[in-house]
């Protein structure tokens, strides 16, 4: 896939990928922290995988990579485990999910001050990369809204005093076009203006949902060098009217065994089997957000879902009424963070290697598809234990 993209978010995420290869060799070139600010996950994958390339190797991948949440480390925890230097690699990256507890539960001085004691001399065979996600940078920062410039400052204030802060700002439907047209040209094939813009559109400028469609439409038209607005919807859009909405759908009618199958056959109709997991743990996180505005926004019709949800969180326009229709049997807030929660424990788990990730995504949606039972846990893994 191109590197060469416009827009905020890909100029920021292209500037980080080439400082991270230039400092393999040029060990100055590297900070000792990075915030990785925003919640295109698109890009945050491919700054992810940049450093994993960099500083990773697949054979001390377990001595050498940790990934830490501050719902259930510290960040003493963090600052420690980077300091500690590996008997067994020689460089340490250690990834920091959820900023959130840092920023929300009292001033945090002692917290602040262990910071700034560890930047005044950090470990130079250690890479920290905290993940500021729950900040959505629009594809205009302009736009931006109060809260979310609060946060930003905040973070800039504190962690941006040490750290390099990585903008990572949602992609907007004419840099996703772009993207799109660039990137098939790059396999040698050409996608017709229309084709382009019903991939885009359909999938409501997503561009993890753009990239695995794309993947497969270039192998799809593989040896013709074209790709047509007819095969858009033939590879596209059916098949996503019978996959992920299909499984939210039985998700909140809490009908387990139809929740399982569709599991089942997502996982067999794609290629990299259980490899996607962690796509399909983003899609459903995306899908229960969206289903938590509307509910939140009290959205009853199509009409109204364009103005409660903005550009680059939308769905397929196909999708809208079967959306309303499943955000609408949760009776509550709480319903739905409780699946968001669940979908988060589930990634971290997918993210530590566990032995079988079918397994892990069988019990999450058991466990969506179930009702909540009062105080008691959601579920129990030898790696994870949380409160439902």
């Amino acid at each position: 896939m191109s590197n060469q993209r416009s827009g905020l978010g890909f100029s920021a995420s292209e500037r980080f990928v080439a400082e991270i290869a230039s400092s393999v060799t040029n060990p100055a070139l590297l900070k000792p922290g990075y915030i990785l600010a925003g919640d295109e996950i698109f890009l945050y994958e491919r700054c992810r995988k940049a450093v994993l390339k960099a500083f990773v190797p697949d054979d001390l991948r377990d001595f050498c990579l940790s990934e830490m949440d501050l719902s259930e480390s510290s960040i003493f925890e963090v600052l420690d485990r980077a300091r500690t230097p590996s008997l067994m690699a020689p460089f340490q990256v250690v990834i920091v999910r959820n900023l959130k507890p840092l920023y929300t539960r009292g001033a945090k001085k002692d917290e602040f001050a262990e910071i700034d004691r560890y930047f005044a001399s950090p470990n130079p065979q250690a890479l920290i990369l905290f993940v500021a996600d729950h900040i959505r940078i629009p594809s205009d920062p302009r736009r931006m809204d109060m809260e979310d410039k609060t946060k930003f400052e905040r973070l800039r204030e504190t962690l941006g005093e040490h750290c390099s802060i990585v903008e990572l700002a949602r992609v907007d439907e004419s840099d996703a076009m772009r993207w799109v047209t660039a990137t098939a040209l790059e396999q040698s094939t050409k996608i017709d203006p229309d084709a382009t813009h019903e991939l885009v559109d359909a999938l409501g400028s997503d561009m993890m949902l753009i990239a695995s469609e794309l993947e497969k439409l270039l192998l799809f038209s593989f040896g013709r060098g074209r790709i047509t607005l007819g095969d858009v919807e033939t590879m596209v859009l059916s098949a996503k009217q019978r996959s992920l909405y299909e499984l939210t759908d039985a998700i909140s009618l809490r009908d387990r065994p139809r929740a399982l199958a569709l599991l089942h056959g997502l996982i067999n109709s794609s290629e990299a089997g259980e490899e996607a997991a962690i796509g399909h743990l983003y899609m459903l996180a995306r899908t229960f957000r969206q289903m938590l505005v509307i509910l939140e926004k009290n959205v009853r019709d199509s009409r109204a879902i364009w103005q409660a949800l903005w550009q680059g969180f939308r769905m397929p326009p196909f999708a809208a009424d079967d959306l309303i229709r499943q955000a609408r049997r949760y009776k509550s807030r709480r319903a739905l963070t409780r699946a968001l929660r669940l979908i988060a424990r589930a990634d971290l788990e997918l993210r530590s290697s566990p032995p079988d990730k079918r397994i892990v995504l069988e019990r999450l949606i058991f466990d969506l598809a179930s009702e909540p039972k009062p105080f008691a846990t959601a579920y129990t893994s030898p790696q994870l234990s949380f409160e439902s």
